[in-house]
């Protein structure tokens, strides 16, 4: 079982995660898991994390009162936990800085990732750059085309793009390929999974990794407002950022934590990327978790204007806070999301991704629910840049 919410031996959160890989990767991510446990706790490798994070990432992230917002809102006080100030624009860059760092550890010379929304395999790219290593990305076709100035990036970067047509080219297809891969090549490379999913180690890897947001948020918020929120708030796919801000509050049981999934073009339309409103348990990309599925449980596929949140799984430790009822997770329509990206772009002057436009559209009615003496901690995971060509096509603007 688990104990203050760590993983047991076999990678298992309750009924979730697991370690269900082919018996070729089997040795490496037994090593992995070696490795990241010595890493994570020698002090050579926390100050050069540190050292990155700070000079590099440009760590800690503000946390910014979103006034007009909350004025507009007429409730709770928001504040935005701006991780899309980092280095690459998102949280991503936590994350892929620490698993390259453990790349290195281990004597690998070559890196691989998927990415969707490009976000992650931007910071990979990045990341790997700064290190002087080959950097492989898979991204699926369809994000490819509505990701363009990401992939623009990542090839100035020195990336390679492997584009991946099979299936419907989207996230999902592009891990599936990087898996292959990575079965091919286990020797020199290391995969950088994006997202808090996947065989354990990662989930637990990348939660920890990626939980610097929440340690950061817990230490502004009660030195700005002398107590703690009500209420942190996240947009869910795989759900890395969403685990990096609510973990640090997890035993802090009088704050909500609400991860707000995409419900695509409606959860009863069949088109969307809510796997906890819509899935049930199955095996994916080695981790057992709630999943979209059809009858005859096969995967299904996900829909959503964001190319970040467009996964038919989640991470497995989200599976586990969704069963034991500790997070809420809630969902925001496509419509949704654009109207809380036009919405913030022109109340805040903040351009959000369309990622966490899903949970700003949530925060609007809990704004209402909590009233003038809430607080809110949203996590603003990533900016728009990378959006703004898709929201024109969508508001029917040519650029």
């Amino acid at each position: 079982m688990i104990n203050n919410n760590t993983p047991d031996q076999q990678g298992r959160f309750g009924d979730f995660g697991g370690r269900y890989v082919p018996e070729t990767l089997m040795p490496l991510v037994l090593e992995l898991e070696q490795v990241w446990t010595a890493a994570k706790v020698d002090p050579v490798f926390i100050e050069q994390m540190d050292g990155y994070l700070r000079d590099y990432v440009g760590r800690p992230s503000a946390i910014y009162h979103a006034e007009r917002l909350s004025d507009h809102f007429g409730g709770a006080k928001i504040w935005f936990k701006r991780d899309e100030l980092n280095h690459t624009g998102a949280h991503k860059i936590n994350n892929c800085l620490g698993q390259v760092l453990l790349a290195k550890r281990m004597g690998k010379t070559r890196i691989i990732a998927e990415t969707g929304a490009g976000q992650h395999g931007v910071a990979t790219a990045t990341v790997a750059a700064r290190f002087g290593l080959e950097c492989v990305v898979f991204m699926g076709a369809k994000d490819i085309e509505r990701q363009k100035p990401n992939v623009f990036r990542m090839k100035l970067l020195g990336a390679q793009i492997v584009p991946v047509t099979s299936g419907t080219g989207t996230l999902k297809d592009a891990m599936n390929e990087a898996l292959r891969d990575w079965v091919t090549n286990v020797d020199n490379t290391f995969y950088v999974i994006g997202t808090a999913a996947g065989p354990h180690p990662y989930p637990e890897m990348v939660r920890d990794l990626q939980s610097v947001i929440g340690r950061e948020a817990r230490e502004q918020i009660l030195q700005r407002e002398g107590r703690l929120p009500d209420a942190c708030v996240a947009c869910i796919g795989g759900g890395s950022n969403a685990i990096g801000l609510f973990y640090p509050f997890l035993d802090d049981k009088q704050v909500r934590l609400i991860g707000v999934e995409a419900a695509g073009k409606g959860l009863q339309t069949g088109e969307h990327a809510a796997s906890l409103s819509g899935g049930k348990p199955g095996i994916l990309h080695g981790n057992r978790t709630y999943l979209l599925q059809d009858d005859d449980g096969q995967i299904a596929d996900a829909h959503s204007i964001s190319a970040g949140l467009d996964y038919p799984g989640i991470g497995p430790e989200h599976s586990y806070l969704h069963d034991i009822g500790r997070v809420e997770y809630l969902s925001a329509t496509d419509k949704e999301a654009l109207d809380s990206f036009q919405l913030c772009t022109r109340l805040e002057g903040i351009i959000p991704a369309l990622e966490p436009a899903h949970a700003l559209a949530r925060v609007a009615d809990l704004a209402t629910d909590l009233g003038k003496d809430g607080l809110i901690v949203m996590n603003m995971c990533g900016r728009g840049d990378k959006d703004v060509f898709a929201v024109a096509g969508h508001l029917g603007v040519e650029i």
